[in-house]
């Protein structure tokens, strides 16, 4: 009896024992795996001032990880890919279809891998991919690059007394508001390269607005200009069809007048000529016009003679 129970015994203690290792064993291999795996592949989308410098990393490799290559892959619109790699065996560098000398390694690629654009232009907006090459496997980062313009912003006054306010050039376009707030109207233009410039007219029926200010939001900033209104400037709120029959209304009286001073002219002309006043002249009883009195005393002069 004695010698079964401690069979017993024995055998449960076995068992518990292997449960144990391969509980253990399980473990290891699970820290193991997991000190091996790295992001395969992920994509960030990047916003970059024109005229600064940008720097896109490649994903990290533990220490593990045997780096063996590296290559960027750049596509821009309307440009051949470009492709710029690194192998590690032979410490060796490479560039196939790479002219811009904007774009180039941040570092030793043996150190950082990182890619810089030095200075960013509209030209560089595109796709950039890092690709690692390691004893563990392939592994991916790319970046999805947006170049942004910063608007130039005026503020100004029309004659009629309209105040624009305009963002002219900016990627992407600009927002417009404006204090106090007025009967405004927006419109954008498109540019070929991409730009846009937004201009807004505005303007204020209630006379107490003495300054206005617009306000442009834009990625690369925000900007707010003032302006103080011309109070000299009358803006004249008139229908269109009022408005054109005041103006006819003043080009016929204006038509009148001129007329009647034609005609009165022309007939001022008519009574002081010499060739329609000869028979008046010769005729004794017809006494002579003050107002023709050079004429007049022309012919007489002539007659006594």
């Amino acid at each position: 009896m004695h010698t079964q129970g401690r069979m017993s015994v024995l055998r449960v203690l076995i068992s518990i024992n292997i449960m144990v290792s391969a509980s253990t064993n399980s473990s290891l291999m699970d820290r193991q795996q997991r000190s091996f795996i790295l992001p395969v592949e992920a994509n960030t989308s990047l916003s970059k001032p024109v005229d600064t410098k940008a720097v896109l990393s490649c994903p990290r490799i533990t220490q593990k990880a045997v780096l063996v290559t590296i290559r960027w892959e750049i596509i821009l619109r309307d440009k051949p890919s470009c492709t710029r790699a690194y192998r590690r065996d032979t410490n060796e560098t490479r560039a196939i279809n790479c002219s811009d000398e904007t774009i180039s390694w941040d570092s030793r690629p043996d150190r950082n891998p990182a890619l810089q654009i030095d200075p960013v232009a509209i030209t560089h907006d595109g796709y950039y991919r890092c690709e690692v090459v390691t004893t563990h496997g392939h592994f991916y980062h790319g970046y999805h690059l947006t170049a942004l313009v910063p608007p130039e912003v005026t503020l100004f006054q029309l004659e009629n007394g309209t105040i624009v306010c305009r963002a002219a050039a900016g990627k992407p376009a600009a927002q417009i508001s404006w204090t106090p707030g007025g009967d405004c109207h927006t419109v954008e233009e498109s540019l070929g390269n991409d730009t846009v410039t937004v201009q807004s007219l505005c303007r204020w029926k209630d006379h107490r607005v003495s300054n206005v200010s617009c306000s442009v939001s834009h990625l690369t900033g925000n900007r707010s200009l003032s302006i103080e209104l011309n109070q000299g400037v009358i803006v004249l709120e008139f229908p269109p069809s009022t408005l054109l029959i005041v103006l006819y209304v003043k080009f016929s009286l204006f038509l009148v007048i001129l007329i009647i001073v034609g005609f009165i002219y022309f007939q001022r002309i008519k009574d002081c000529s010499p060739f329609f006043n000869v028979q008046a002249l010769l005729t004794p009883e017809s006494p002579g016009r003050d107002a023709c009195s050079p004429g007049q005393n022309l012919l007489i002069h002539y007659t006594d003679s």
